[in-house]
């Protein structure tokens, strides 16, 4: 007989879309007993993308349990239940990738869906409250930190946003919400957190202007990628002003920031929603190879930001939006503070185009030197203000 367990899902937004986080919980329907809890603050998104988020960590958190179980999906997202039955259409673009992310965790027919009432769901729902109240103060939620087996209610006003929203197919948030622009007669919003953004040194890959992704080689710095490490690290030494080191995952930045870091006397934190652009079939070839091999996908490429590299590689639009989830935990984790970010041109070039609300093909009207600095700072009404672009000073 294969296990059968309940999965319990939710998710929020303070502002739809505003600070987001899910929660999920696995039960065991026989005894009740919880067998296994999620929650994630996922930075700036509506209430229907942190309930598929929600709902994705829940299917998975029952599969690492048993991938053969019988699942019991209860929610009391009507549009969700609705949608993943296949009784509703899903009619947002930017839901379909989410439902077909939790469709294929389990076979069809190992899981059924029941929509209940939102006092019915309380223990996720406290899960994705934790995980916003931590997201407030910088912080990832931990299993340490779970109080929802109390069932804590939630404060009428965050009922009635999530009851406004619940009818609303809504989409993630690539940028932050509009506010007034900071500067002539902007109220005082305090020190913004400021993201120092440092390109890795260069590689071998680099002065051959080869597409250089993550899903390639993986290459390291350089000699020459060595020497401009250490001259960032001499410069911004110099400045003073880094409080934090935050890295890429990929080889060449980690050497990059720990070359900073030790200069400095700080740790690097790795986030992993920092990576360079997976380039499919495209890694290691030039441009010139590109055009020769692939043309009528780099046309399409250059051509719309939802085309993707041969291959199987990331769009643009897919970068930008884990990109601006990246930018949200960091901007909450480091409020009022400024911190060293260690990437890589479309990453960075991706931070900018938000920043400034400029349109996807903008991405192809920037210079991003190895080894370059820019700047953007975050104030507390979601307003940014790009700071510096490109400067090589300190490498000559």
């Amino acid at each position: 007989m294969p296990h059968r367990f309940i999965v319990e899902a939710d998710g929020g937004s303070r502002g739809n879309p505003g600070p987001a986080g899910y929660g999920a919980v696995v039960i065991d329907p026989a005894t009740g007993e919880t067998l296994a809890e999620a929650a994630e603050f996922i930075g700036t998104a509506t209430n229907n993308v942190a309930e598929y988020k929600g709902l994705v960590a829940g299917l998975r958190a029952a599969h690492a349990l048993d991938p053969q179980a019988l699942i019991q999906v209860r929610m009391d997202s009507k549009l969700v239940v609705e949608q993943m039955s296949g009784r509703w259409k899903i009619k947002h673009p930017d839901m379909r990738p989410l439902a077909a992310e939790a469709a294929a965790v389990h076979p069809a027919d190992q899981v059924s869906y029941e929509w209940i009432p939102r006092e019915k769901n309380k223990h996720a729902d406290r899960l994705a409250n934790e995980a916003m109240d931590a997201g407030k103060i910088g912080k990832q939620w931990q299993p340490g930190d779970s109080r929802a087996a109390l069932a804590t209610a939630r404060s009428g006003a965050a009922r009635a946003a999530d009851a406004a929203a619940e009818a609303a197919d809504g989409a993630a948030a690539e940028s932050r919400p509009s506010a007034p622009a900071a500067g002539w007669g902007a109220p005082d919003l305090g020190a913004p957190a400021t993201f120092a953004l440092l390109r890795h040194g260069e590689t071998a890959l680099t002065p051959e202007k080869r597409f250089s992704g993550s899903g390639g080689t993986d290459p390291e710095l350089s000699p020459a990628g060595l020497r401009q490490a250490e001259a960032a690290a001499t410069a911004l030494a110099a400045r003073g002003t880094i409080q934090a080191v935050v890295s890429s995952p990929l080889r060449r930045c980690r050497q990059t920031a720990g070359t900073v870091a030790a200069r400095l006397g700080l740790d690097v934190r790795v986030e992993d929603g920092l990576r360079e652009t997976d380039f499919g079939a495209w890694e290691g070839l030039t441009f010139a190879e590109v055009r020769e091999r692939h043309p009528e996908d780099l046309d399409a490429w250059l051509g719309s930001a939802k085309a993707a590299p041969t291959g199987g590689g990331e769009s643009f639009a897919a970068v930008a939006r884990r990109v601006a989830v990246a930018r949200d935990k960091l901007i909450a984790r480091y409020a009022g503070r400024t911190v060293l970010v260690v990437t890589h041109v479309t990453p960075i070039k991706t931070l900018v185009r938000l920043a400034l609300g400029a349109p996807p093909e903008s991405l192809f009207k920037m210079e991003l030197s190895a080894a370059s600095l820019s700047a953007v700072a975050y104030y507390a009404d979601g307003n940014a203000s790009l700071r510096l672009l490109n400067d090589t000073s300190h490498l000559r």
